[in-house]
């Protein structure tokens, strides 16, 4: 029945219990892809679920491969080795048997990777902007880990928001890179953090409002800047409105814009 399984796990980092880092190694190689593109990821129906997962209303037959895409966090040169940045959705088919894999489990990984949210559309010598909430961070890691180092002469900004410290994922790796790149500038934001928390406080539009990004020497224009927005829809849509009134425009693969949407 395991036969379309063509990957192993290799790691599994929980952050939380809604909230974890997952590595494998696919069994054959890709072609090198574009730092933010996303891949399908599965496993078939037979597979447990986690503990903390509610029983879903439609029932799948054993056989069945449940498959879903999800941004890579690796970097484009690692072609067997991919990382994903995955949140448990309870009442979901596939999330709660994700969430149950151990190292050395198989499962599957689609040989196809795709997707348009890519620094492949930004004019050299503009500056980058990447807006997320929650798990919507993980293409920035692999647009970090792939570019930060080739692009000393731009601004790159992660702006992240989150409810509470333990859900800032990657915190410590984003950390490093403002404290080793002066060009990189990391802004996590939380809504329910307490008085330990010495960071930025509220809702990431409030902040880009404030002029947070003008005090920092990114210039909100779009002639100068290219804004990258990925994670909750309510986050996106106010995001995206406070930037039209800037004069961006969407980047779509007929129309070039500074605003790029990751939208499956």
């Amino acid at each position: 029945m395991q036969e379309v399984y063509n990957a192993t796990v290799t790691g599994k980092i929980l952050l939380t219990q809604e909230l974890m880092i997952l590595r494998l190694r696919s069994d054959e190689s890709r072609d090198e892809f574009k730092a933010g593109q996303f891949t399908q990821i599965g496993l078939l129906a037979a597979e447990s679920r986690s503990a903390h997962s509610t029983v879903p209303i439609d029932e799948l037959s054993d056989d069945f491969l449940i498959k879903r895409p999800y941004s890579i966090a690796s970097a484009k040169t690692e072609t067997r080795d991919f990382e994903f940045y995955i949140s448990h959705v309870k009442s979901g088919q596939l999330t709660p048997r994700l969430f149950s894999l151990q190292q050395g489990n198989r499962m599957w990984i689609d040989d196809k990777i795709m997707g348009i949210f890519s620094l492949n559309d930004v004019p050299a010598k503009t500056n980058i902007v990447m807006i997320a909430t929650g798990t919507g961070l993980a293409p920035y890691i692999s647009f970090l880990r792939s570019h930060i180092a080739d692009h000393p002469e731009i601004n790159m900004a992660v702006i992240h928001g989150a409810a509470n410290p333990w859900d800032l994922g990657y915190y410590s790796e984003l950390t490093l890179l403002q404290k080793l790149f002066k060009n990189f500038h990391y802004f996590p934001t939380l809504l329910k953090a307490d008085n330990s928390w010495t960071g930025l406080h509220g809702y990431i539009e409030q902040h880009l409002k404030a002029g947070l990004l003008e005090e920092n020497g990114i210039e909100n224009h779009p002639d100068k800047t290219h804004y990258f927005l990925c994670g909750n829809p309510k986050m996106v849509e106010s995001v995206s409105s406070f930037l039209f009134e800037k004069k961006f425009t969407k980047n779509t693969k007929n129309s070039p814009g500074a605003l790029h949407i990751e939208e499956y």
